[in-house]
């Protein structure tokens, strides 16, 4: 009768877990690209989600210039037109601005220069994804090697050498200058860079990254260039 007992309580048990197995197997089964492939729409979403935000947040700032415009210009019309024009300079990058920010030094990688390689300038593409990095985590001001980063700022590669805005960028070392609205942008932003992809990404380029600690002011220096004006067009009196 005990005999029984415990072969009836070991089926019982072996049942149990064949029902287990089966459903670890189920559970674990997902075939590994549809896992990389859902990933992958996560992060196309999320990314326009971001630029979504971006243009709404661009809309709202425009909205609020002309409400201010108007809301002054009823009082002094030419004191509100110094402001906005003072205002507009500010977002366009054309005047030195100071903040919160970070100092990010890219140099040859010391095991590059042990061994004696060829450091070369660091690729168009790299330096893209870096600010680009920058960009979606955070509304920064951004200088590269001492020239502001804004809008319509191009960069390629023009015989051979990296470019910013047709200047040649310096080889290794440089400094990566950032500066935002708050002291808590600029912690996000440095705990995002120290463990973003693109820093390894670098190194394979025998390119090392030093991102500094926060700081309570950087300042970023103006936008030197021309302004490109000639898809503007003078607009129509109604």
């Amino acid at each position: 009768m005990k005999n029984k007992s415990l072969a009836y309580f070991a089926g019982i048990l072996f049942i149990i877990g064949l029902m287990m197995s089966t459903q670890y197997n189920t559970v674990n089964g997902t075939d590994p690209r549809e896992v990389r492939g859902v990933w992958e729409i996560r992060q196309e979403l999320t990314q326009e989600k971001q630029l979504h935000s971006e243009l709404l947040s661009e809309i709202s700032l425009a909205d609020e210039t002309l409400d201010n415009y108007g809301a002054v210009a009823s009082e002094s019309p030419e004191q509100a037109l110094k402001e906005t024009i003072e205002k507009l300079r500010n977002e366009a990058g054309l005047t030195e601005q100071s903040g919160p920010g970070l100092e990010v030094m890219i140099k040859p990688s010391l095991e590059a220069v042990a061994l004696g390689l060829e450091i070369e300038q660091i690729a168009p593409d790299m330096l893209s994804r870096f600010l680009n990095e920058i960009n979606r985590t955070v509304d920064a001001q951004v200088s590269v090697d001492g020239q502001r980063i804004i809008n319509s700022t191009a960069i390629r590669y023009i015989n051979g050498t990296t470019t910013i805005n047709t200047l040649p960028l310096t080889s290794p070392p440089f400094e990566i200058l950032v500066a935002a609205e708050s002291e808590e942008d600029i912690e996000r932003l440095y705990n995002q860079l120290v463990v973003s992809p693109i820093i390894q990404d670098l190194y394979i380029d025998n390119l090392s990254v030093e991102v500094s600690k926060p700081q309570h002011q950087i300042t970023i220096p103006a936008y030197e260039g021309e302004l490109n004006l000639s898809v503007l067009q003078l607009a129509e009196e109604e």
